[in-house]
């Protein structure tokens, strides 16, 4: 065992450090930048940012019944002049990513194995965005590479379950069966079959990990924990061929469109139906490629990556580091917090997948589920109600809560530990919602609004004279308006009409449009098209893991008009986009390998 753990860290520096090794694509792989972010109804299942894996069933091989209706496939894309793809990325796999595919591949449950492995980061909001381009540090490289023994010990000590899927038993490394597992775990791996020439790499490699005892199980270990760290393994490295249409762009192969489908829908590798269709070079038909994403939005875990994708946009991880005063507020507590985030779960699930209506209903419909944690926080009746149960509730049409923007998850998280705050709910809207840029305080600027002691200043008479400061004005007066509509609702989400006795003015804007309180922006927001244009173009960078450019303009509009055809549903948007030649297509020239295009 000391020969192997020696061996293998040498041989996987050539792959890690210089990328020397015969393992990589015939392109020259990416030097990535130093961007590093470090940061009575069932319930949707949870995803995986709170652990490294679901420990869930694998989904290979699943057979599913593609859903009712249809999308009509994409007009334009990469033969319109006015559209010029931008450049490829290489990303690394995501944690969860890692998780599933090697849980899918080898059959094993990572949790049970208490691996540690390097943070995602999420630049511009995604983890996808942040795996194309944040560098892995040299304690991440020692963390995949103890993970790699940890895995292979694990994988092989279940042998007779790999014999079983074989059907024969490996002996020798240079025999049949040792060839026909090898062949095997590359192509779920590496997500390719493998090269003659890899083959014989890895064998050669096993053998000499063996030495004089021959042992086919101390060779396999080290084949396997070799496979793991490859860049094959670790990343997603797309080479693409040339476009039948377009000689100056390129396209992805069947093959590739099938991994990349795959981590898009469900965060793990392809199934061996996604794989035989990408060998026999069938997702190059749009009618063959249409039934698959069907298919793969059918899945459980379809509903895990779209719940992925809304946490992320929404930050609602930010929700678990919240910390208040009980005394201060009663009733706070960490299961509060848990049960906010898991109203948005199921707000989100409903819509996306239950129900599959206009996405804008987020916005705008009084409804929520609550248990009855949440039920009292919000004052409504909890008879029947229990604390791991959540029942939709349907809210009065004239009431203070509306959607997204009236949950206890948004208002607590975009508050401070002792008072409202109108710039941080304010921000939250122009960012998050209208995909605008708010940039930061200047740094000699006086961020103190606490009153002095025994002072009746409300605390948007604060921000009013803070606003006359010229340094503070411009961003102040484009972020506060909007957060003022939220001044009825308290740091933690719950409804007040006053403070100390005084009434509370809950009266701002929009960009000049008067509103008198939260609601009615909710309802304004829900019919205005930057929401639905911001979430066409946060759900095309989450897909393609980087930010769109300049050139992509024409085809992000044309993915917005064919989403508004087809009534907002967000399963409608995720099939138009990745059918789309935004996704499909690259331009080769462009270096985009950093993730880096055209801002915010």
């Amino acid at each position: 065992m000391f020969k192997l753990r020696t061996l293998l860290p040498m041989f996987s520096a050539l792959c890690w450090v210089s990328w020397a090794c015969d393992d990589t694509p015939t392109d020259p792989l990416p030097q990535t930048s130093g961007v590093n972010h470090q940061a009575g109804v069932e319930a949707p299942p949870l995803s995986g940012t709170e652990a490294l894996g679901t420990g869930g069933a694998s989904s290979m091989g699943a057979g599913v019944t593609a859903p009712p209706g249809g999308v009509t496939p994409p007009t334009g894309g990469a033969g319109s002049a006015d559209f010029t793809p931008g450049g490829r990325v290489w990303a690394r796999l995501t944690r969860l990513q890692y998780a599933q595919s090697i849980e899918d591949a080898l059959f094993i449950d990572l949790n049970t194995l208490g691996l540690e492995l390097e943070p995602d980061t999420n630049p511009y909001l995604f983890n996808s965005i942040g795996a194309s381009s944040s560098t892995l540090s040299a304690l991440g490289v020692e963390q995949y590479v103890e993970a790699s023994y940890e895995i292979a010990e694990a994988y092989l000590a279940r042998r007779e379950l790999i014999e079983m899927e074989l059907g024969c038993a490996p002996t020798q490394l240079r025999d049949g069966c040792t060839d026909q597992w090898l062949r095997s775990l590359g192509l779920r791996l590496y997500r390719r079959p493998l090269e003659e020439q890899e083959l014989e790499r890895w064998l050669s490699l096993g053998e000499l990990a063996q030495g004089e005892a021959r042992a086919w199980e101390v060779g396999a270990q080290a084949i396997v924990a070799g496979m793991l760290q490859s860049p094959w393994t670790l990343y997603r490295l797309e080479v693409g061929e040339p476009h039948p249409e377009r000689p100056e762009l390129s396209r992805y192969t069947s093959l590739e469109l099938a991994s990349r489908l795959s981590f898009v829908l469900l965060n793990s590798a392809p199934d061996q139906r996604l794989i035989t269709l990408g060998l026999e070079g069938s997702l190059s038909d749009d009618q063959v490629l249409s039934a698959e994403i069907d298919r793969l939005l059918a899945l459980p875990r379809a509903r895990e990556a779209v719940m992925e994708f809304f946490l992320q946009f929404l930050d609602v991880p930010r929700l678990r580091r919240v910390s208040r005063d009980p005394q201060r507020y009663p009733g706070f507590s960490p299961s509060l917090l848990e049960a906010m985030e898991m109203e948005v779960r199921l707000l989100v699930d409903d819509l996306a997948f239950r129900r599959d209506e206009d996405i804008r209903l987020l916005l705008s419909e009084p409804r929520a589920f609550v248990n009855s944690t949440l039920a009292e926080h919000y004052g409504l009746p909890t008879e029947g109600a229990s604390p791991v149960v959540f029942e939709p509730v349907e809210l009065s049409p004239s009431g203070p809560r509306v959607g997204l923007l009236g949950l206890g998850a948004f208002l607590t998280m975009n508050a401070h530990p002792t008072d409202t705050s109108p710039t941080l709910r304010g921000k939250y809207i122009r960012e998050r919602l209208l995909c605008q840029k708010v940039p930061p305080p200047p740094d000699d600027v006086n961020l103190n609004l606490e009153g002095e002691q025994g002072e009746t200043r409300t605390l948007r008479e604060r921000l009013e004279q803070h606003r006359e400061d010229p340094a503070c004005f411009g961003c102040h007066s484009f972020i506060d308006p909007p957060g003022f509509l939220f001044e009825r609702f308290d740091p933690v989400g719950k409804y007040r009409e006053e403070v100390d006795g005084v009434p509370l003015d809950a009266t701002g804007d929009l960009d000049g449009v008067p509103m008198e309180d939260s609601a009615a922006l909710a309802r304004h927001l829900a019919s205005e098209e930057r929401v639905t244009q911001c979430m066409t173009r946060q759900v095309y960078r989450f897909a393609l893991g980087r930010l769109e450019v300049e050139s992509e303009a024409p085809e992000l509009e044309r993915l917005h008009a064919q989403w508004r055809a087809e009534g907002f549903r967000f399963k409608a948007l995720l099939k138009l986009l990745l059918m789309s030649e935004g996704f499909r297509s690259f331009d080769p020239t462009a270096q985009h390998i950093t993730g880096e295009g055209s801002g915010e």
